[in-house]
């Protein structure tokens, strides 16, 4: 006999919890793509699934059901400073803000990325890429502060340990107090993946922060290190015009010239933002197949350009959504920015076709999955893991195409989140943490940055 893993709760009355499951999870009655079942944390069936004695079933009736979405750049910690230098560009930007960034310890990286990954989790992410590469005082504990936060939440957590170590004194952008030296940096990572790194949970990459931010030596032994231990390697590239002024000045050569030449050019890399490549470095990323995390509201808030998602997917690089820092996308949250992905394709390339609503859900998972090197993820299909994400559909019965609706339509929460088959999200209740004392906790930690 079928029993319901939780009552299906559509009046207000309060969260219903989805009961931990043994046996086989039935997803049943959603309107895109059917069922699904889930048996031990893997996706067991899609579309129409026969009943079976002791099936648990959480009822989906009208809703619908993607994978879980994948974010693949984030900056947790900028949660402590939302709302600063709004008409500035990105080196304006930083400008302000190092400063700021370089008085968080790590009890305030903690209380942004519980905040953070809640807000994600909210938004159907079950997998968040998160780029820190602020270690005031050398205390690298940041980073466990992190990986504490994503265990809180229950979601998967691809830890980037970004560095840098290029500051004003000799060329760089940073003040001098936020870098780090070279050999610290390569010791703590070291470090960083033997304390942290499980390949599933918790995934630690090693990402150097910018090319106008690091050395050359930098990025060539943060590669070494990477490809010994089988790790993937994350930078931002290309972001801006002035990126790419700065890169001519002091190399000689553009970014993507500059990383080719100390072996970034590879498909263990992903990079951030990718909106100044010319058709000649669109062509060499997609054929080493180098993955590009395309971040749309931020890239606008500052005014950096607008990324050509339809060209890099067409010269076959991977390409995965990213919400950037709440300083620069105070959203916060990944659904809006498939939206955004849309609106920003089409403005790019002048087509109203140049990207869809199926696209966009593409890019916010199995895009994105590939990014991470995480074939497990990112598909609706037997065999991955069942990182899943429900979405109510009541105010989507008018529309023909689902999808279209869930991608163009009005913002909404996750009605349900599973990683591993287990529930993050109930009903639109997040489990592992209060977000509202999230919050809270974060203001009053936040205050003492204020000017």
């Amino acid at each position: 006999m079928e029993q319901p893993a939780a009552p299906r709760n559509r009046s207000g009355a309060g969260p219903h919890t989805i009961a931990h499951v043994d046996g086989r999870l039935v997803l049943r009655g959603a309107r895109w793509p059917g069922d699904v079942a889930v048996r031990d944390g893997r996706i067991a069936g899609v579309g129409r699934v026969e009943p079976e004695p002791g099936d648990s079933v959480l009822r989906c009736d009208g809703d619908i059901v993607t994978p879980g979405l994948v974010n693949t750049h984030h900056h947790l910690y900028q949660w402590m400073t939302r709302g600063r230098a709004v008409g500035d560009d990105l080196f304006g930007w930083l400008t302000e803000l190092y400063p700021v960034w370089a008085r968080l310890d790590p009890d305030d990286v903690h209380a942004a990325a519980l905040v953070g990954l809640a807000e994600l989790a909210l938004s159907g992410c079950t997998t968040a890429a998160d780029h820190h590469y602020l270690v005031p005082r050398g205390d690298d504990s940041v980073f466990d502060a992190a990986a504490e936060a994503a265990r809180a939440v229950g979601v998967r957590i691809h830890l980037a340990r970004g560095s840098m170590d290029l500051g004003r004194a000799h060329g760089g952008l940073p003040p001098d107090a936020v870098v780090e030296d070279l050999d610290a940096i390569l010791a703590s990572t070291e470090a960083v993946v033997a304390r942290l790194h499980d390949g599933e949970h918790t995934v630690v990459t090693v990402a150097p922060c910018s090319p106008f931010t690091v050395t050359p030596a930098l990025l060539r032994e943060s590669a070494a290190l990477a490809r010994r231990h089988g790790l993937r390697l994350h930078t931002h590239l290309a972001e801006t015009a002035d990126e790419e002024r700065d890169c001519l000045r002091r190399h000689g050569r553009r970014p993507v010239d500059l990383l080719e030449e100390l072996g970034w050019v590879a498909d263990d890399v992903w990079v951030a933002h990718g909106v100044h490549l010319d058709d000649a470095e669109v062509a060499r990323l997609g054929a080493a197949g180098t993955g590009v995390a395309h971040c749309p509201s931020s890239n606008a808030r500052l005014a950096v350009g607008m990324c050509r998602v339809p060209r890099l997917l067409a010269a076959g690089c991977p390409v995965g959504l990213g919400v950037d820092g709440a300083a620069s996308n105070e959203v916060g949250g990944l659904l809006p920015e498939l939206r955004q992905a849309v609106y920003t394709a089409r403005l790019a390339m002048g087509r109203a076709d140049a990207l869809g609503p199926a696209a966009a859900l593409r890019l916010a998972t199995e895009g994105g999955a590939a990014c991470l090197g995480r074939p497990d993820l990112g598909r609706l299909e037997p065999g991955r893991r069942a990182d899943l994400a429900v979405w109510p559909g009541e105010d989507l019965a008018d529309v023909p195409d689902p999808l279209a609706g869930l991608v163009l339509g009005p913002d909404r929460r996750a009605r349900h989140v599973l990683v591993d088959g287990r529930a993050v999200v109930s009903d639109g209740a997040l489990l592992g943490v209060d977000p509202g004392e999230c919050h809270r906790a974060l203001a009053r930690r936040a205050r003492r940055l204020w000017p």
